[in-house]
């Protein structure tokens, strides 16, 4: 059911239920990644020990740190040796704050998950993905994926629209060649 071109799985992950111990978070934002055909994806130069988990099967989590203090979350898509995946950019947690999971970093903090989580799958895993509610597509909007240097103009960034829990878009700021100096 996880199986499947990126741009096909991505909005049907809207709607769906993460779940990991007493908590359950609604996806209402993703972003898809394209391996191998999209220069803003882990997989773009090919397999690393961060990035194997990609070229498996579909249907585990993918999980990585960043900024020295995040974790993000995606769910594997492509077929064994097609490396894609889902960013969960946002969710929504009954009855809290709808800021809580605003942003992959909140919804796996939220959660409580962390790179040892990487490789769980997600049919029979500690972390447990549910397509349960399906998001009607005149209510899937698009746009650009957020704060990317490569490949950010792309459409491939879905989310609820009218959803208070979906992150608003940043895009990614100017590298500086020097310490105040921006290209």
């Amino acid at each position: 059911m996880l199986s499947g071109p990126v741009l096909d799985i991505a909005p049907r992950l809207l709607g769906a239920t993460l779940r990991h111990g007493e908590v359950a978070v609604r996806i209402t934002e993703v972003e898809a990644y394209d391996g191998p055909n999209d220069p803003g994806s882990h997989a773009f130069r090919g397999p690393t020990p961060r990035n194997e988990v990609m070229f498996g099967p579909p249907g585990f989590l993918y999980v990585y740190f960043i900024y020295g203090m995040h974790h993000c979350a995606n769910v594997v898509c492509g077929p064994v040796g097609t490396p894609s995946a889902v960013l969960l950019r946002a969710g929504r947690i009954s009855g809290a704050d709808p800021g809580l999971a605003r942003g992959p970093a909140k919804l796996c903090a939220a959660l409580g998950l962390d790179r040892t989580m990487t490789g769980a799958d997600l049919a029979t895993g500690s972390v447990r993905l549910e397509l349960d509610d399906p998001v009607a597509t005149a209510r899937i909007a698009t746009g650009p994926r957020v704060g990317l240097r490569l490949a950010a103009e792309r459409p491939w960034r879905f989310w609820i629209s009218g959803e208070p829990s979906v992150s608003r878009y940043v895009a990614a700021k100017p590298r500086r060649s020097g310490p105040f100096e921006v290209n």
